[in-house]
C-alpha cells in the first residue's frame, strides 16, 4: 500500500507548513486528488490516521476531493473535461489529447491553530498551498 508511504511525505509537508506558520495544531488538511493520479482516496483515508499519529496533525480532519481530469486537444485547441478511460476531446470528439490536470495530487488547503490562537480561543488561520504532495505521470 504506497498511500502509506504518500500519507508520510504528506505529513513532513503538513509539518513544515504549520512550523513556518507558528502553529500549534492542524485543524483540517483538504486533499484533491485526480483520477489518474494513482492514489485510492479510500486507502489513503484508512493510512493517514497511521502516519498522523503523534504528531501536529494528529487529530486534524482529512478531506479528500476530486479533481476532474481534463484534456487539451490538439486538433481544435480546446480544453474539456473527459473520463479516465476514454481521454477524447469533449468538443471535437478528437483523439489527439494530453492530460493537462487530473493526474495528480494536491495539498489545496491547511486549516491551522497558532499559539496565541490557542491561548485567547481566537480564529484559525487558513494556509492555502497548491504544492503538489504526488504527481504521478
Amino acid at each position: 500500500m504506497h498511500e502509506l508511504s504518500i500519507c508520510y511525505g504528506l505529513m513532513d509537508q503538513v509539518e513544515r507548513i504549520a512550523a513556518e506558520q507558528r502553529a500549534v495544531k492542524v485543524v483540517e488538511i483538504v486533499l484533491r486528488i485526480g483520477p489518474l493520479s494513482g492514489v485510492e482516496p479510500q486507502l489513503l483515508a484508512h493510512a493517514f490516521p497511521v502516519a498522523a499519529a503523534g504528531g501536529i496533525a494528529e487529530d486534524a480532519e482529512l478531506v479528500i476531493e476530486d479533481m476532474p481530469l481534463r484534456v487539451y486537444c490538439e486538433a481544435c485547441d480546446a480544453e474539456s473535461e473527459a473520463a479516465p478511460n476514454r481521454l477524447l476531446c469533449g468538443h471535437c470528439g478528437g483523439f489527439y489529447t494530453r492530460v493537462v490536470s487530473g493526474d495528480e495530487m494536491l495539498l489545496a488547503r491547511l486549516e491551522l491553530e497558532r499559539e496565541e490562537e490557542a491561548a485567547i480561543g481566537g480564529s484559525n488561520n487558513t494556509t492555502e498551498d497548491t504544492e503538489n504532495t504526488e504527481k504521478t505521470a
